[in-house]
C-alpha cells in the first residue's frame, strides 16, 4: 500500500512539474526584448550621437508570440493546485510554487517593456549592481571595481590572439567537441544564427554561433566549457529527470547559479583570461552606470573609452538597455556572471569545509538554484531526483577540486598587503 501511495505521490509531482514546463514554453525573454537591426542601422547613420528611439511604442510594434494574461492565469492555477495537492510545506511544492511566482514576475516584466516597471522587476529578479553579498561585504559594483584595478596592471595585449576563425569553422570545431562531451546525446547541435546579440548562446540541446562573429582558439575553449559543459549539460541532466521535470527549465533565480557555475568552470579549467574577465567586469560597470542615470549614449561612450570598436560598443550597450528604453533602467541579467561566481564559489568552499562533498555534483542535476540545494539532496535520497548524467571532469572527481578549495580557503586568510611589503625586494 505504501509503495502504491509513493507511486501516486510521484505521479502528482510529475504532473504538476510537467504543467510548469508546458506553461513556460512560449516565454522567451531575450526574443521579447531584443532590438531589431533597424535600430542599429539608424544609430550608425546618425553618427552614433543620437539616442535610439526605443520606448513603449517600439515594443508595441513588436507583438509577443503569446498572451501574457493567459500565461499569468496558467501559473496562478498551477500554484493553487500545488498547494491543494501537496500542501503548504512540501519541499518540492515550495520549489515549484517559487518557480510559478518567478514566471509571473517575468511575464509582468515583459508586459512592462520600454517602461520603468521593466527595470524595477529586472532588479527584483536578477539583482542590482548596488546589492551586497552579505551584510558589510562589498557590493557587486565594488567587486567589479576591485577586479578592474587588479586587471589594470595587466596589459591588454596579454594573450591577445587574432580572431581568424569564422562562424562556419567555429561550428565544426565545437560540434566535434560536443560529440565527445555528450557521447550518449548525439542530438546536441551547433549551428549559425543571425538573431543573437552575443557571439554565442546555448539552448536546451544546442549552441548558436552568431553568423558574423569571428573567434580564436581561446574563444572556442571558453564556449565549449561555458556553454557546452555547463549550460547544455545542466539542460540535458534536467531533461533526464523522470519526476522533477521542472529541473530542465531555468527561471531567473537559477540564472545566477548557472552563470556562476559556468564562470567557475572557466576558471578551474584554466580557460579564462584577463580580457574575458574585463568583459564581465565591464558589463557590471555598465549596468551600474545605467542604474545611476546614464543613458545609452553614455554607456556606448563608456565602452568606446575602454577600447571597444563602435560595433562592439553598440552591441554591449544594447545588452544593457534591451527591454527598456534608451534612457531607462537597465536589464540587469548580466550581473549574474560575477554575482553567481561569488555565490557558487562560496557554496562549494563551505561544502568542502563541512565535508558535504556529495552536495557539490548536485549543482549539475538540472537548472538548479543555490537556495534549493539542501532540498535537492533530500529529493535524491527519496528517489524523486536522479543524480546528474553529465558531469564535467572537475566535478566528476572531486579530489582535485576539494584540494584546490582547501588551499584557496587557507590563502584567503593571508594578508596580501603584508606579503606585498615583505616581497618588495624580490618582485
Amino acid at each position: 500500500m505504501a509503495v502504491k501511495q509513493s507511486e501516486q505521490y510521484q505521479l502528482v509531482i510529475r504532473s504538476l512539474s510537467d504543467r510548469i514546463v508546458e506553461a513556460q514554453a512560449p516565454i522567451r525573454v531575450l526574443d521579447a526584448i531584443k532590438w531589431d537591426d533597424g535600430i542599429r542601422d539608424r544609430f550608425f547613420r546618425d553618427g552614433c550621437r543620437k539616442l535610439p528611439e526605443v520606448g513603449p511604442d517600439y515594443y508595441k510594434r513588436r507583438p509577443l508570440s503569446f498572451d501574457p494574461a493567459e500565461r499569468l492565469q496558467l501559473f496562478q492555477d498551477i500554484e493553487r493546485d500545488i498547494t491543494r495537492q501537496l500542501g503548504t510545506f512540501n519541499p518540492v511544492g515550495q520549489i515549484m510554487r517559487r518557480m510559478c511566482r518567478e514566471y509571473r514576475m517575468v511575464l509582468r516584466m515583459i508586459e512592462g517593456r520600454g517602461t520603468a516597471e521593466f527595470g524595477r522587476i529586472s532588479q527584483e529578479l536578477y539583482g542590482s549592481a548596488s546589492d551586497a553579498f552579505h551584510a558589510g561585504d562589498p557590493t557587486i559594483t565594488d567587486l567589479g571595481i576591485m577586479l578592474t584595478e587588479s586587471l589594470s596592471n595587466i596589459g591588454n595585449d596579454l594573450g591577445r590572439e587574432p580572431k581568424t576563425i569564422a562562424a562556419p569553422e567555429a561550428v565544426a570545431i565545437l560540434q566535434e567537441q560536443m560529440d565527445k562531451v555528450f557521447p550518449d546525446d548525439q542530438t546536441v547541435r551547433v549551428f549559425e544564427s543571425d538573431g543573437i546579440v552575443a557571439d554565442a548562446a546555448a539552448g536546451a540541446d544546442y549552441i548558436k554561433i552568431r553568423s558574423d562573429a569571428m573567434f580564436n582558439q581561446r574563444d572556442l575553449k571558453i564556449l565549449a566549457v561555458h556553454e557546452g559543459m555547463v549550460h547544455v549539460a545542466t539542460s540535458l541532466n534536467g531533461q533526464h529527470q523522470p519526476i522533477c521535470t521542472f529541473l530542465a527549465k531555468g527561471p531567473p533565480s537559477s540564472t545566477v547559479t548557472q552563470e556562476g557555475l559556468a564562470i567557475l568552470m572557466e576558471v578551474i579549467t584554466f580557460a579564462s583570461y584577463p580580457s574575458r574577465l574585463r568583459k564581465l567586469t565591464n558589463r557590471t560597470r555598465a549596468i551600474q552606470l545605467a542604474e545611476s542615470g546614464a543613458n545609452f549614449l553614455d554607456v556606448f561612450d563608456f565602452y568606446r573609452g575602454e577600447g571597444y570598436s563602435e560595433e562592439d560598443s553598440y552591441n554591449n550597450a544594447s545588452r544593457v538597455f534591451r527591454g527598456s528604453s534608451s534612457d531607462g533602467l537597465p536589464f540587469t541579467k548580466d550581473l549574474a556572471y560575477l554575482k553567481g561566481f561569488i555565490l557558487t564559489y562560496n557554496y562549494i568552499q563551505l561544502a568542502v569545509r563541512q565535508g558535504k562533498l556529495q552536495q557539490i555534483p548536485l549543482l549539475f542535476c538540472g537548472k538548479t538554484t543555490l537556495e534549493d540545494m539542501r532540498t535537492l539532496g533530500q529529493l535524491v535520497e527519496e528517489g524523486l531526483v536522479v543524480p546528474p548524467r553529465y558531469l564535467p571532469e572537475p566535478f566528476a572527481d572531486l579530489n582535485a577540486l576539494s584540494a584546490w578549495m582547501c588551499f584557496s580557503g587557507f590563502l584567503t586568510n593571508l594578508s596580501l598587503d603584508r606579503i606585498e611589503a615583505d616581497y618588495a625586494n624580490i618582485l
